[in-house]
C-alpha cells in the first residue's frame, strides 16, 4: 500500500474504531479475547482496504468485514472445546456514564445477545447502533425485508430469555 492510502486507512480506523470495539463486546466474553479479536478485524482490514471501492460508507463496509471476520472466528471456536465459565463474565462500565439499574440493564442485554445466533447478534448489535433497515440489510447481504422479518422474531427471542 502506498502512504495516502495507508494514512486514508489509519484515520478511517481511527475514526470508526467504536464499531470494532461494540462487536467485539458482543462476540467476547474476556479482555485478552476482546483484544485478539480487534487486532484480527484490523488486519482483514487492513487486507481487504485496497479493495475498498466506495460504493457504500467506509463505516458500512467496515461493520460488513467486522461482522463476518467475528462471526468467522466465533464459529472456529465453537467446534472447539468450550473452557469459559459463563457464570464468571461480568461487563465492566465506566461508572459515570452508567448508573447502577443502567448498568444492570445493560449487562442483562448482553448476556441474551449472547444466547443468540451468530446472524442474529449482528442484527441486534446494527440495530442497537440505530442503523436502518436498508443499512442493515446492505451489511448483512440479507434483503430489507429479511431483515425486518428476522429483527421482529430476534426481538421475540429476547423477550423469552429477559422474561422467562
Amino acid at each position: 500500500m502506498d502512504k495516502e492510502l495507508e494514512h486514508q486507512f489509519v484515520t478511517n480506523l481511527e475514526q470508526n474504531q467504536n464499531i470494532v470495539h461494540k462487536i467485539c463486546r458482543i462476540y467476547t466474553n474476556d479482555q485478552a479475547a476482546h483484544n485478539d479479536l480487534f487486532q484480527e478485524i484490523s488486519i482483514q482490514l487492513w487486507k481487504a482496504y485496497p479493495k475498498f471501492r466506495g460504493d457504500a460508507k467506509f463505516s458500512t463496509w467496515m461493520y460488513r468485514v467486522a461482522l463476518n471476520t467475528a462471526i468467522t472466528l466465533y464459529r472456529k471456536k465453537k467446534r472447539g472445546i468450550q473452557t469459559i465459565d459463563y457464570d464468571s463474565v461480568h461487563f465492566r462500565i465506566k461508572a459515570e456514564e452508567y448508573d447502577g439499574e443502567a448498568e444492570k440493564q445493560l449487562t442483562l442485554l448482553y448476556s441474551a445477545v449472547k444466547e443468540l445466533n451468530d446472524i442474529d447478534k449482528a442484527l441486534v448489535f446494527l440495530y442497537l447502533e440505530d442503523k436502518n433497515y436498508k443499512e442493515i440489510s446492505e451489511t448483512l447481504g440479507i434483503s430489507e425485508v429479511n431483515a425486518r422479518v428476522k429483527m421482529n422474531r430476534v426481538k421475540t427471542k429476547l423477550k423469552k430469555i429477559l422474561n422467562p
